[in-house]
Parts: C-alpha cells; structure tokens; sequence
C-alpha cells in the first residue's frame, strides 16, 4: 500500500486511497506536471512477482489507453518504479452508477436512456478499437458532479484484432451475458446484453436474475426468461421496454448487431417513446432455451469459486484493524461466518463422495480397468462363443465429425455429444469464413478419435485489415454506397454546419487510411446545413431588447430607420422585415422600424391687448410703472413682458406656438403728493385671465 505524500516518476504525488479491486488498488494522486488531479491503479504486491500478471496489467493498459472519448475514463500513463506497476488515468469526481440507483430506486426513462446513451457512446468508442469491454455494470459507470456519464475500470477487457475473445474471466455474475456464463463465444454483443440489464436495473431498481449464489444466478441467464420490467415500471413506454428485452436476448443473434444500431433506437425512443418500432429478431429453433449439461454447470461453478475467492480476499482487506476474526463476545464476523460456511459446504460434499465411493468399492459397484490379480483368482467361467464378446474397443473410439464453418459454441455443443473436448489454438484470417467461425481443426473428419480427446480449432478473424475508404464530402446516399462495397456498415449522425451543404458527409470515425475489417462500423457525421431559427415578434419592444431578442435567435440586426406613431412610444419598434414566425437560417439580416412617437403639428398665434390703468392708481399721479407678463394658459411658460409707463398701452405678441390662450400679471408701480405735499410710493399687481389669442 502507498503511504499519503509518495511520489511516482518524481512526477505523482499520492493523496490518498479511493478504491481496491482484485488485482489492483486506486490511489487519488496530484499531477505536478500539469497540475491536475489523476487517478492511479496500482498492481497490488503479491502480483507484483508474477510476470504473468505484469504482462496482463501492462498490456490491458496500454490496449486502453488507445481510447480518448468523453464518455470513457482515459488512460494517461503506463509505468513501473520499485516494483510498482501502475497505470495513471483519469480522475472524475462524482459516483456509481449503482450509488445513484440505491439512491433514487427508479429513474425515469429519460434520465436512463440518456445514460445509457453516453454509456453506448463509451461502448461504441471501444468497439470501433476492437475492444470489448466484458464488465459493464453500474458499478463502473461513473456519473461526474457536471452530470457526465463515463465507463471506467476495462481491467478485464481484451484488445482483439476480430471482435472475440475467449472469456476466460467472468465478470460481475449479474450482468454476465449468457455466453459468458458458459465460458463461449465472446463479442460486442455480449457488452449490449450487459448494457440491457443495466438499463433494466435503472428502470426498476433491480436486476432481473438474482440468487443465493453466483452459479445460481449464471444458471438463470442461461435457463430463465426474465420478468419483463413493465411489471415493476408500469409507466414504462413501449420502445423501451423492447429495446431492453433486445438487448437481453439470450442468443446473441437475436440482440442488436452493434452498439451504434442501438444507440440509433436509443436516440428514437427520447422523441418517441410510445412508438413500438423496436424490431425483434424471430425466435428460431436453436435459440429456445436449453437445459444445461453437467459438463457446463461444472465449468461454471468453477468460474464462480475464483469469483467468490476474489470476493472474500477484497472482503478481507476492507476490515478494519480492530475487527478480527472474533467479535468481543467470541463470535465469528459475518465475512468469516461465510467463508467458513462454503468451506464446510465443500468438505462436506468432499466427505460424502468418499463415502459413497468406498461403500461402492465394497459392495462391487464400481469397475475399473485394472485388477489384473483379480482376474488371475477368478474361477474359470463358462466360455462364450467369439461373436458374444462386446467391441470394447470400437467403444472407446468416435468418428470425427466437420467442424468448419460452426461457431465455437455450436462445435462445443456437437463433439459434447460424441465425448470429445474443445479448446481454441487462435484466430487467422479468411476469406471464406466469417469472423468467429472455425477455420479449421487438429483432427480431420472422419478420422477414429479417442473418447475425451481435446480437440484444437482455429477461429477465423475475418477478412484481414484494410485502410478505410474517405467518404468525406460525398452524399449521403454515396458514402453509404461506399462504405458498404468495402464491407462496412454506415451509422449517420448528424450536426448543422453553416460551410458544408444539407446531408453531406462532414467527417467519419475512424478517418480516413486507419484499419477496419469488413463489419466494421463507421460512424459518419453529415451536415444539416446552417442551423435554422423561428424569427421572434419584437414589435411594440424596446429597441434594446428587441436587438438581444434577435441576437440570441441567431439573426442579425443589420439597420434600423424611424418614423412617428400615435399607437408605438418613442423609441420602440413599430414594425420588422421578417415576418414573426418565420423559419430563417442562422445569420439571416433584419431590419427595425423605431416609433418616434406621436407627429404634433405646430399651430401659431398672435395677440394685440389694450392696458388701462386700473381704479385704484390715482389720475394725478406723478408716474406710473407696469410691469407686464404674458403667460400660456397652461402651465408657467412665459409668451413675453413689457414694462409701460402710458397708458393705454397695447401688448402685441406673434408667433405663439400650439396656445390658444393666456393670462397677464401686472406688477403697477405710482408716485403722488399727499396734502403735505410729500412723494408717496405704492405698488399693487393685476391678474388678468382669458385673454384670448388669434390663430394665424
């Protein structure tokens, strides 16, 4: 175990750990080379010794760090230090999959074929590398705080120049494929099967084959159908539903072809959901569930041992140091209870059969070969004629039967009939046979064969490697045509794109000149052409906002112009040049009309007014002052002022503009002699209203 603190390549520098597995522990460790967070598996010790195990560790390594897509847990380093092997990946915050579904119990169809999308998308990456992933569960299937669903931990995964590979490591028993419960035939397919009761458990927050023991549950993927999940979802729409038993079916012929068929149904049935356009392949003779034979249920409890061997081994480590075999009270720990408890199970059966084996010696129930004493102190028996005696050796031999052209499984299956074994001598390429059927075998037909002789086959990979062909900027219907002349299989995608014409090929995964088989899968992106909007109603708006509404529909305000309107305020649009509704291409121009609001008409006015002096100033004043303000009628503004000292005094006033009426206000100022004689000053002011003013 790495201690807090200890660097890797003088570069990682171990924060803690964050998980164990059977083979290896995951360390959380700082990048100080590019200052990042990063994840490390490292080879537990007692693997270390082992070359076997490095070997396998190193090249699962670096088979997956071939892999860069958004959906798939990178692979950035490979190295070993002081007998440290250690692989360097990507870090992501976040939890399991399985977390999220303890925690919600159900999800949503949409929520769960969105994860199940990224998840194929992940799967799809892998398989275009020829590389399958054989433990898919939603314990490795990492959910990010940015809600990015990613697939991680292809410890178990297998680079394969053809889609096969001898599963000879079983993974999680829950979402084991049949195939791989019976140790057979291994493809993509069985990933999908995998993926299938993933999307299952998501849907009704359990997993449709569960049991006291791994070999209990491989037997019911083999032998049991499933309950279908609309009996725990009944809300569940039909494209789903079909889409899940697709994938589970138990003959792999019978599932989808590829992930990316998949995930073509996976994205229909996010916009139709209640559409039942999920075909399903005919249930054909050989797909009818089988009993199996003692043979294959003896393999597959052995596979499922070495699975509960690893899982008492993790259980062991994860106890903490104060939890040991005996509780306070002198009590077995429940992990050890279990563990003892299998012990005992298979030393009882251990003592049973040699009970059974010596009592059958004794009372002669068994008969072997050998003996040879036996037969000489038998008495002599009563001779039978030659044409009695049974051909004990024609017994012992079978005639070997073609196996060219059968699949593993199937050639399996035949010679278990006839008492012969099976084992794969590897893969070559063929023109004549299809990936994954057998090309040929150690001992020709017909030939006499030994009961339980082991027979070696070799599989074809298919047709050998080609440069894939450049299908970029071609139609669509042309590079369809293309890619399936040379073998391939076209799956569309498509994105807008302003440069390149509606449905023309914008790029292909894999590009151009890297290496395919014939069945491979090339996913082609074309074009929609420019992105389209629906053009907004900005009248009777703010310019302003008018302008950001435009913007954000992708349309281009190019001028404006103004005009009056007694129904629009000023400075709001009246009216647009693309009609409300409209469906344009992204960078369509647009043009404003902005209100001034309302047109007033300017109306002039003119006023002539004679000023007496009012009653209260004497007629034998020395002198008299008027100061004289002409103001509308409505509100304080000024038309003019005068100031008068005879009188009458005629106010003129022209040009006075939309203001039929006003009024006066005279501030009068005299000087008089009183009867002494002396100069006496007073003021007074008039108010004068009404005047009315004449229209030009």
């Amino acid at each position: 175990m790495l201690r807090e603190g200890i660097y890797l390549a003088d570069r990682y520098e171990i924060v803690g750990k964050i998980g164990a597995g059977g083979m290896a522990d995951v360390y959380k460790a700082k990048d100080h080379t590019l200052g990042r967070f990063v994840g490390i598996k490292v080879l537990k010790p007692e693997f270390s010794e082992d070359a076997n195990f490095v070997i396998k560790f190193r090249t699962e390594a670096q088979s997956a760090a071939g892999l860069e897509h958004p959906n798939i847990v990178n692979i950035y380093d490979v190295g070993s230090e002081n007998s440290v092997h250690y692989i360097v990946m990507e870090y992501v915050e976040g939890i399991t999959l399985k977390t999220y579904i303890e925690k919600k119990g159900q999800l949503s169809f949409k929520e769960a074929v969105s994860i199940a999308i990224q998840v194929g998308r992940g799967i799809e990456a892998a398989h275009n590398k020829h590389i399958i992933h054989r433990d898919i569960k939603p314990q490795n299937i990492i959910i990010s705080t940015e809600g990015k669903v990613k697939v991680t931990d292809f410890g178990i995964a297998r680079a394969a120049n053809a889609n096969t590979i001898n599963s000879d490591v079983m993974g999680s028993v829950h979402y084991a494929s049949p195939e791989q419960a019976r140790n057979g035939f291994v493809d993509g397919k069985s990933d999908i099967y995998s993926l299938g009761i993933v999307m299952y458990e998501m849907v009704t927050g359990r997993v449709p084959f569960d049991g006291e023991s791994a070999v209990a549950v491989a037997i019911q993927h083999l032998q049991e159908e499933m309950v279908v999940p609309s009996a725990y979802a009944p809300n569940l729409p039909v494209s789903i539903e079909k889409i899940i038993l697709k994938c589970t079916q138990k003959s792999p012929d019978r599932r989808y072809d590829s992930i990316s068929d998949l995930l073509m149904d996976l994205k229909k049935a996010l916009i139709s959901p209640d559409e039942d356009f999920v075909v399903m392949v005919p249930l054909g003779q050989q797909d009818k569930t089988r009993i199996m034979k003692a043979e294959e249920v003896e393999t597959i409890k052995q596979q499922t041992r070495n699975m509960y061997r690893e899982e008492l081994e993790e259980d062991e480590e994860e106890e903490e140091d104060d939890e040991e075999d005996e509780d306070e009270d002198g009590f077995l720990n429940p992990k050890m209870e279990k563990a003892v408890t299998i012990m005992g199970i298979v030393a009882a059966v251990i003592i049973v059969g040699i009970i059974i084996y010596i009592a059958g010696s004794v009372f002669g129930l068994f008969k072997f070969g050998g003996g040879r004493d036996k037969e000489e102190n038998k008495e002599p028996e009563t001779k039978v004629e030659s044409d009695q005696i049974p051909e004990q050796e024609e017994t012992e031999q079978v005639e070997m039967i073609n196996l060219k052209g059968y699949t593993y499984e199937e050639a399996q299956d035949k010679l278990n009939t006839i008492h012969l074994g099976i084992t794969r001598g590897g893969e070559e390429s063929s023109e004549e046979y299809p990936q994954g059927q057998i090309i040929s075998q150690s001992h020709e037909e017909g030939i006499m064969v030994e009961k339980n002789t082991t027979i070696t086959v070799i599989i074809s990979s298919g047709v050998g490697e080609f440069d894939v062909p450049d299908v970029k900027g071609k139609s669509k219907s042309e590079a369809e045509t293309i890619l399936k002349n040379a073998g391939l299989i076209p799956a569309f995608d498509y994105q807008h794109d302003d440069n390149i014409p509606n449905d023309q090929v914008i790029s292909q995964s894999p590009d151009v000149g890297a290496k395919a088989k014939k069945g491979d899968t090339v996913t082609v992106m074309l074009s929609q052409g420019r992105e389209t909007f629906q053009v907004p109603d900005v009248r009777n708006k703010p310019e302003a906002e008018a302008r950001e509404e435009m913007m954000n529909a992708g349309i281009e305000v190019v001028s404006t112009s103004s005009d009056y309107s007694d129904d629009i305020q000023e400075g709001w649009v009246i009216s647009q040049s693309l009609t409300p509704g409209k469906t344009v291409e992204k960078g369509t121009q647009v043009t404003l009309v902005i209100s001034l609001g309302k047109k007033i008409t300017t109306q002039y006015y003119s006023l002539n007014y004679n000023i007496d002096l009012p009653r209260s100033i004497p007629t034998n004043a020395l002198r008299v002052e008027a100061k004289i303000t002409l103001y509308k009628s409505e509100g304080d503004d000024v038309i003019g002022s005068w100031t008068a000292h005879s009188f009458p005094y005629t106010v003129s006033a022209s040009n006075i503009e939309n203001c039929s009426q006003g009024y006066f206000i005279i501030d009068w100022e005299w000087t008089y002699l009183d009867e002494d004689d002396a100069e006496i000053t007073e003021t007074d002011q008039t108010v004068l209203e009404g005047i009315g003013f004449t229209q030009n």
